[in-house]
């Protein structure tokens, strides 16, 4: 087959990506629409680019080390520098010129040269900015000279890291190069179809300046923007714009057209000669968060599900699906996240009173979400009549304050794990997944246990009443914080105390200390037993992961690695605890947490009997007292039950794809996380999996990580996040929700991910959000800050177990403060100083 080194921009289309990259195709479509001017001009073709690097000394073994590099921007540059230095063959060079003279310009022609990377403008990276643009190139030769300078653009540095953090080979991708007929134009700028700010899809942002817009789209100049919904200019930019009223509407019109045809909303730049509009190129909004799809053609609020289970990270398609399957409330997702539908609580006056009351004892910046869609008249206003869906909250739950309870529902949640464990590899193939439906109902049975659910309720309730009346009686702020300390029960904290048992092993043995700190692998167990000490320290982590080895950072995806299967996760932690523990630690620290919760006791019900009918006080305090204490380590319990489930779920499923992939089936075991638990099912009944979808979906995935998800999502895109207002905290302080009560100042340490801990005594943790996993951190530090989390989410449940000042929720936190600077955590106050560096 002859390659092809021009193609005409009319000729090319959306199949033709690996040919004229991803801005060479859409600028191809676009030149076929009807009443859109697109400027007349060639692509020069990926095929041209293979021909240069075939003549370009060096530039494989390059390309290989660049794959292989952390940074890659000597290799980058070297790459760079071969490509521009290496002449254009004859034939590619007369391709060129012999496309330029078709267009019939004459030698002082002027001509826009854009890279156009295979990998561009596409619906899950766009690219935008990563590779080099020539505006006015005039002649063949600086034609052909900014060609192979966008050719070398393909590795900038920029370039490069956008690849690798977007998961695409440097080998896999190709460059084409787009020649257009320059358009000199008395106005250009940007179109965005929707609000690139908010995400409302509903709402058009115009960016336009005078002349060309390049300096716009670098920065250089402030844009007359505007901002059109249905139709009408909702925003103007003040003085005499450089557009008129009649131009926005009919640009915004124009954009409409566009995104419709491509499907999704749409990033394009526009120029205005005369009064003809011309679009020099459109690519997808990348940025944007996905919207939950809906059929009724209503409006939507939509609630994050991950910002309630502290794992806001996308998840993949398996994991999406087994937890909607094993959710007592319906739920959706969108860009790998999973959201409850409000807009049924939302209908009615009681539901609406209710989930507020409920998110703004849990998580304010929910609670203001919700109040700035209802502010706005995207809902309609509520009726009486309209049943809200129940919620929990209210008088405390009506069960006795009986210890048996929660023995009792812990003994039967065990003993349906452990019937799951024993049936489970009775089944396989079709009927495996026969048998996970009805798991799942006994699954979704235990969550919706009546009386599970009470004493969850019980001890929340019990904790609002205490923190309440000892606020109103007392003038003391979140006293039930020390009341709850080394509450028993409490199967995550008891997690974190169970790994300084396991260093109490490994302790006194300097070879299993040695060996552990070369430890990369998971399959260092067998090797540890070798050592003096070694059998002893292996059986500690071994028993420690037959209780706690089904979770993980993320845990309420079934995809993620479980430490049963990457048990090397524990052991920086393990090392830590090591060396900034002594023996007994674990036994110690609940020792003292349990006296210093009597202690709180005695004091207040002492300074309670001196108030005015304070033995009536005193009483109904100790009461409740009994009561959290009774019922709020079972707060943790249910979470745990899940996750066990899970793992056995997950590898029964994991059997099947391991059956898969010995049939040919799939390539990868891991494939099947890729698709859901339905089509996973599919493919085991007929042996047959779509490859091309799991392609699709892994690049989805990717795409997905780099969004940030809102805590509510509306139906036309709009992401509301939240906002604190409140004017009790210093300036420059950060402020966020006080979930467990003191003061503690330290050094900061930003972690992102629980296997690159580095922590010391006094330390304090600063990150996104912590799920249950990240519990045997909590021992070691002194305090915690997250960017998510609630009041009863389980980061601040363990945070008051342990006794740590916590203040969570606070926006950005990870990049607002840095690694190593001191900060002071208000635990009581809800606020977080920056002292210095």
């Amino acid at each position: 087959m002859s390659e092809t080194y021009v193609c005409d921009l009319v000729e090319a289309g959306e199949e033709d990506v690996a040919l004229v990259g991803g801005k060479g195709a859409n600028l191809g479509v676009l030149s076929r629409m009807d009443g859109v001017t697109v400027p007349a001009g060639f692509c020069v073709t990926t095929d041209a680019f293979r021909r240069i690097l075939a003549e370009a000394a060096g530039i494989d073994d390059l390309l290989e080390e660049l794959s292989r590099a952390e940074s890659g921007d000597k290799v980058s540059a070297q790459i760079r520098r071969i490509i521009e230095e290496t002449a254009i063959p004859d034939d590619v060079a007369a391709a060129i010129t012999g496309a330029l003279t078709q267009l019939g310009e004459s030698d002082q022609a002027a001509y826009a040269v854009r890279s156009s990377a295979t990998a561009e403008d596409l619906p899950t990276a766009s690219f935008a900015g990563q590779q080099d643009s020539f505006l006015n190139v005039i002649g063949a030769e600086a034609v052909l000279t900014a060609v192979s300078r966008c050719w070398a653009s393909l590795f900038t540095e920029r370039a490069v890291a956008y690849r690798r953090r977007h998961g695409i080979d440097h080998r896999a991708v190709s460059m084409a190069v787009v020649v257009q007929r320059m358009v000199v134009p008395e106005a250009s700028g940007v179109l965005f179809t929707a609000d690139p700010v908010t995400g409302n899809r509903k709402v058009a942002a115009v960016e336009a300046t005078a002349g060309l817009g390049e300096a716009l789209v670098s920065g250089l100049v402030n844009a007359d923007g505007f901002k059109v919904r249905d139709g009408e200019i909702v925003e103007r930019a003040p003085g005499r714009p450089v557009l008129t009223e009649t131009q926005v509407l009919r640009l915004v019109g124009l954009g409409r057209r566009i995104e419709a045809h491509f499907g999704r909303p749409q990033d394009i730049e526009w120029c205005l000669a005369g009064d003809d509009f011309s679009i020099v190129q459109s690519r997808p909004i990348t940025t944007l968060f996905p919207v939950p799809e809906s059929h009724d053609g209503g409006n939507h609020v939509y609630l994050s599900v991950g910002h309630q289970q502290m794992m806001t990270d996308a998840m993949k398609p398996l994991g999406l699906s087994v937890w909607q399957l094993t959710a007592l409330a319906p739920m959706c997702h969108a860009g790998g996240r999973l959201f409850v539908d409000a807009t049924r609580h939302l209908a009615s006056s009681s539901g609406r009173a209710g989930l507020l009351a409920l998110s703004g004892r849990s998580d304010p910046l929910t609670r203001d979400a919700l109040e700035t869609v209802l502010a706005s008249d995207f809902l309609p206003a509520p009726t009486d009549e309209a049943a809200a869906p129940h919620l929990p909250g209210g008088a405390p739950s009506p069960i006795e304050t009986d210890p048996a309870i929660v023995t009792d529902l812990v003994d039967r949640s065990r003993a349906s794990i452990a019937a799951l464990q024993r049936d489970i590899w009775k089944t396989s193939g079709p009927a495996r997944f026969e048998f996970l439906e009805a798991a799942f109902q006994e699954h979704k049975r235990f969550l919706a246990e009546p009386l599970s659910m009470q004493a969850i309720m019980a001890g929340m309730e019990a904790t609002w009443w205490l923190n309440e009346r000892l606020q109103e009686w007392l003038g003391e702020k979140n006293a039930a914080d020390t009341l709850t300390l080394s509450a028993p029960g409490n199967v995550t904290s008891e997690m974190g105390l169970a790994l300084l048992d396991v260093a109490d092993v490994v302790r006194p043995h300097p070879e299993v200390v040695a060996f552990l700190r070369t430890v990369r692998d998971d399959d260092f167990l067998d090797e540890l037993a070798k050592l003096p000490g070694g059998p002893e320290a292996r059986d500690a982590i071994g028993a420690y992961l037959d209780t706690y080895g089904m979770r993980c950072p993320g845990e309420i995806d079934i995809t993620r690695p479980r430490w049963s299967e990457e048990p090397a996760t524990l052991v920086p932690v393990i090392l830590d605890h090591v060396r900034n523990f002594g023996p007994g630690a674990g036994r110690l620290r609940f020792e003292q947490g349990r006296q210093r919760a009597e202690e709180k006791e005695r004091d207040v019900l002492e300074r309670l009997r001196a108030l005015p009918d304070g033995e009536r006080k005193a009483d109904e305090i100790k009461r409740m007292i009994d009561r959290v204490r009774t019922f709020i380590g079972y707060r943790e319990y249910p979470k745990y039950a899940i996750i066990s489930r899970y793992f056995v779920y997950k590898r029964a499923l994991l059997e099947e794809a391991d059956q898969l992939v010995r049939a040919g089936v799939l390539g990868d075991r891991e494939d099947a996380f890729y698709l859901t638990f339905e089509e996973l099912r599919e493919a085991v009944l007929t042996q047959r999996a779509d490859d091309r979808l799991i392609r699709r979906r892994k690049d989805e995935f990717r795409a997905y990580q780099a969004l940030t998800p809102p805590r509510l999502l509306t139906s036309d895109g709009e992401c509301i996040s939240g906002a604190y207002h409140r004017d009790d905290a210093p300036p420059g302080a950060l402020v966020g929700l006080p979930v467990s009560a003191g003061t503690v100042e330290g050094r900061a340490r930003v972690v992102l991910d629980m296997a690159d801990a580095d922590l010391e005594p006094g330390d304090i943790l600063v990150t996104a959000y912590t799920d249950p996993s990240w519990s045997p951190l909590f021992v070691a530090i002194a305090g915690l800050v997250t960017e998510v989390g609630g009041l009863m989410t389980h980061g601040a449940v363990v945070a008051r177990e342990y006794g740590l000042p916590a203040v969570i929720g606070v926006p950005d936190a990870t990049t607002r403060i840095r690694d190593g600077q001191r900060i002071r955590v208000h635990g009581n106050a809800g606020y977080v100083e920056i002292l210095g560096s």
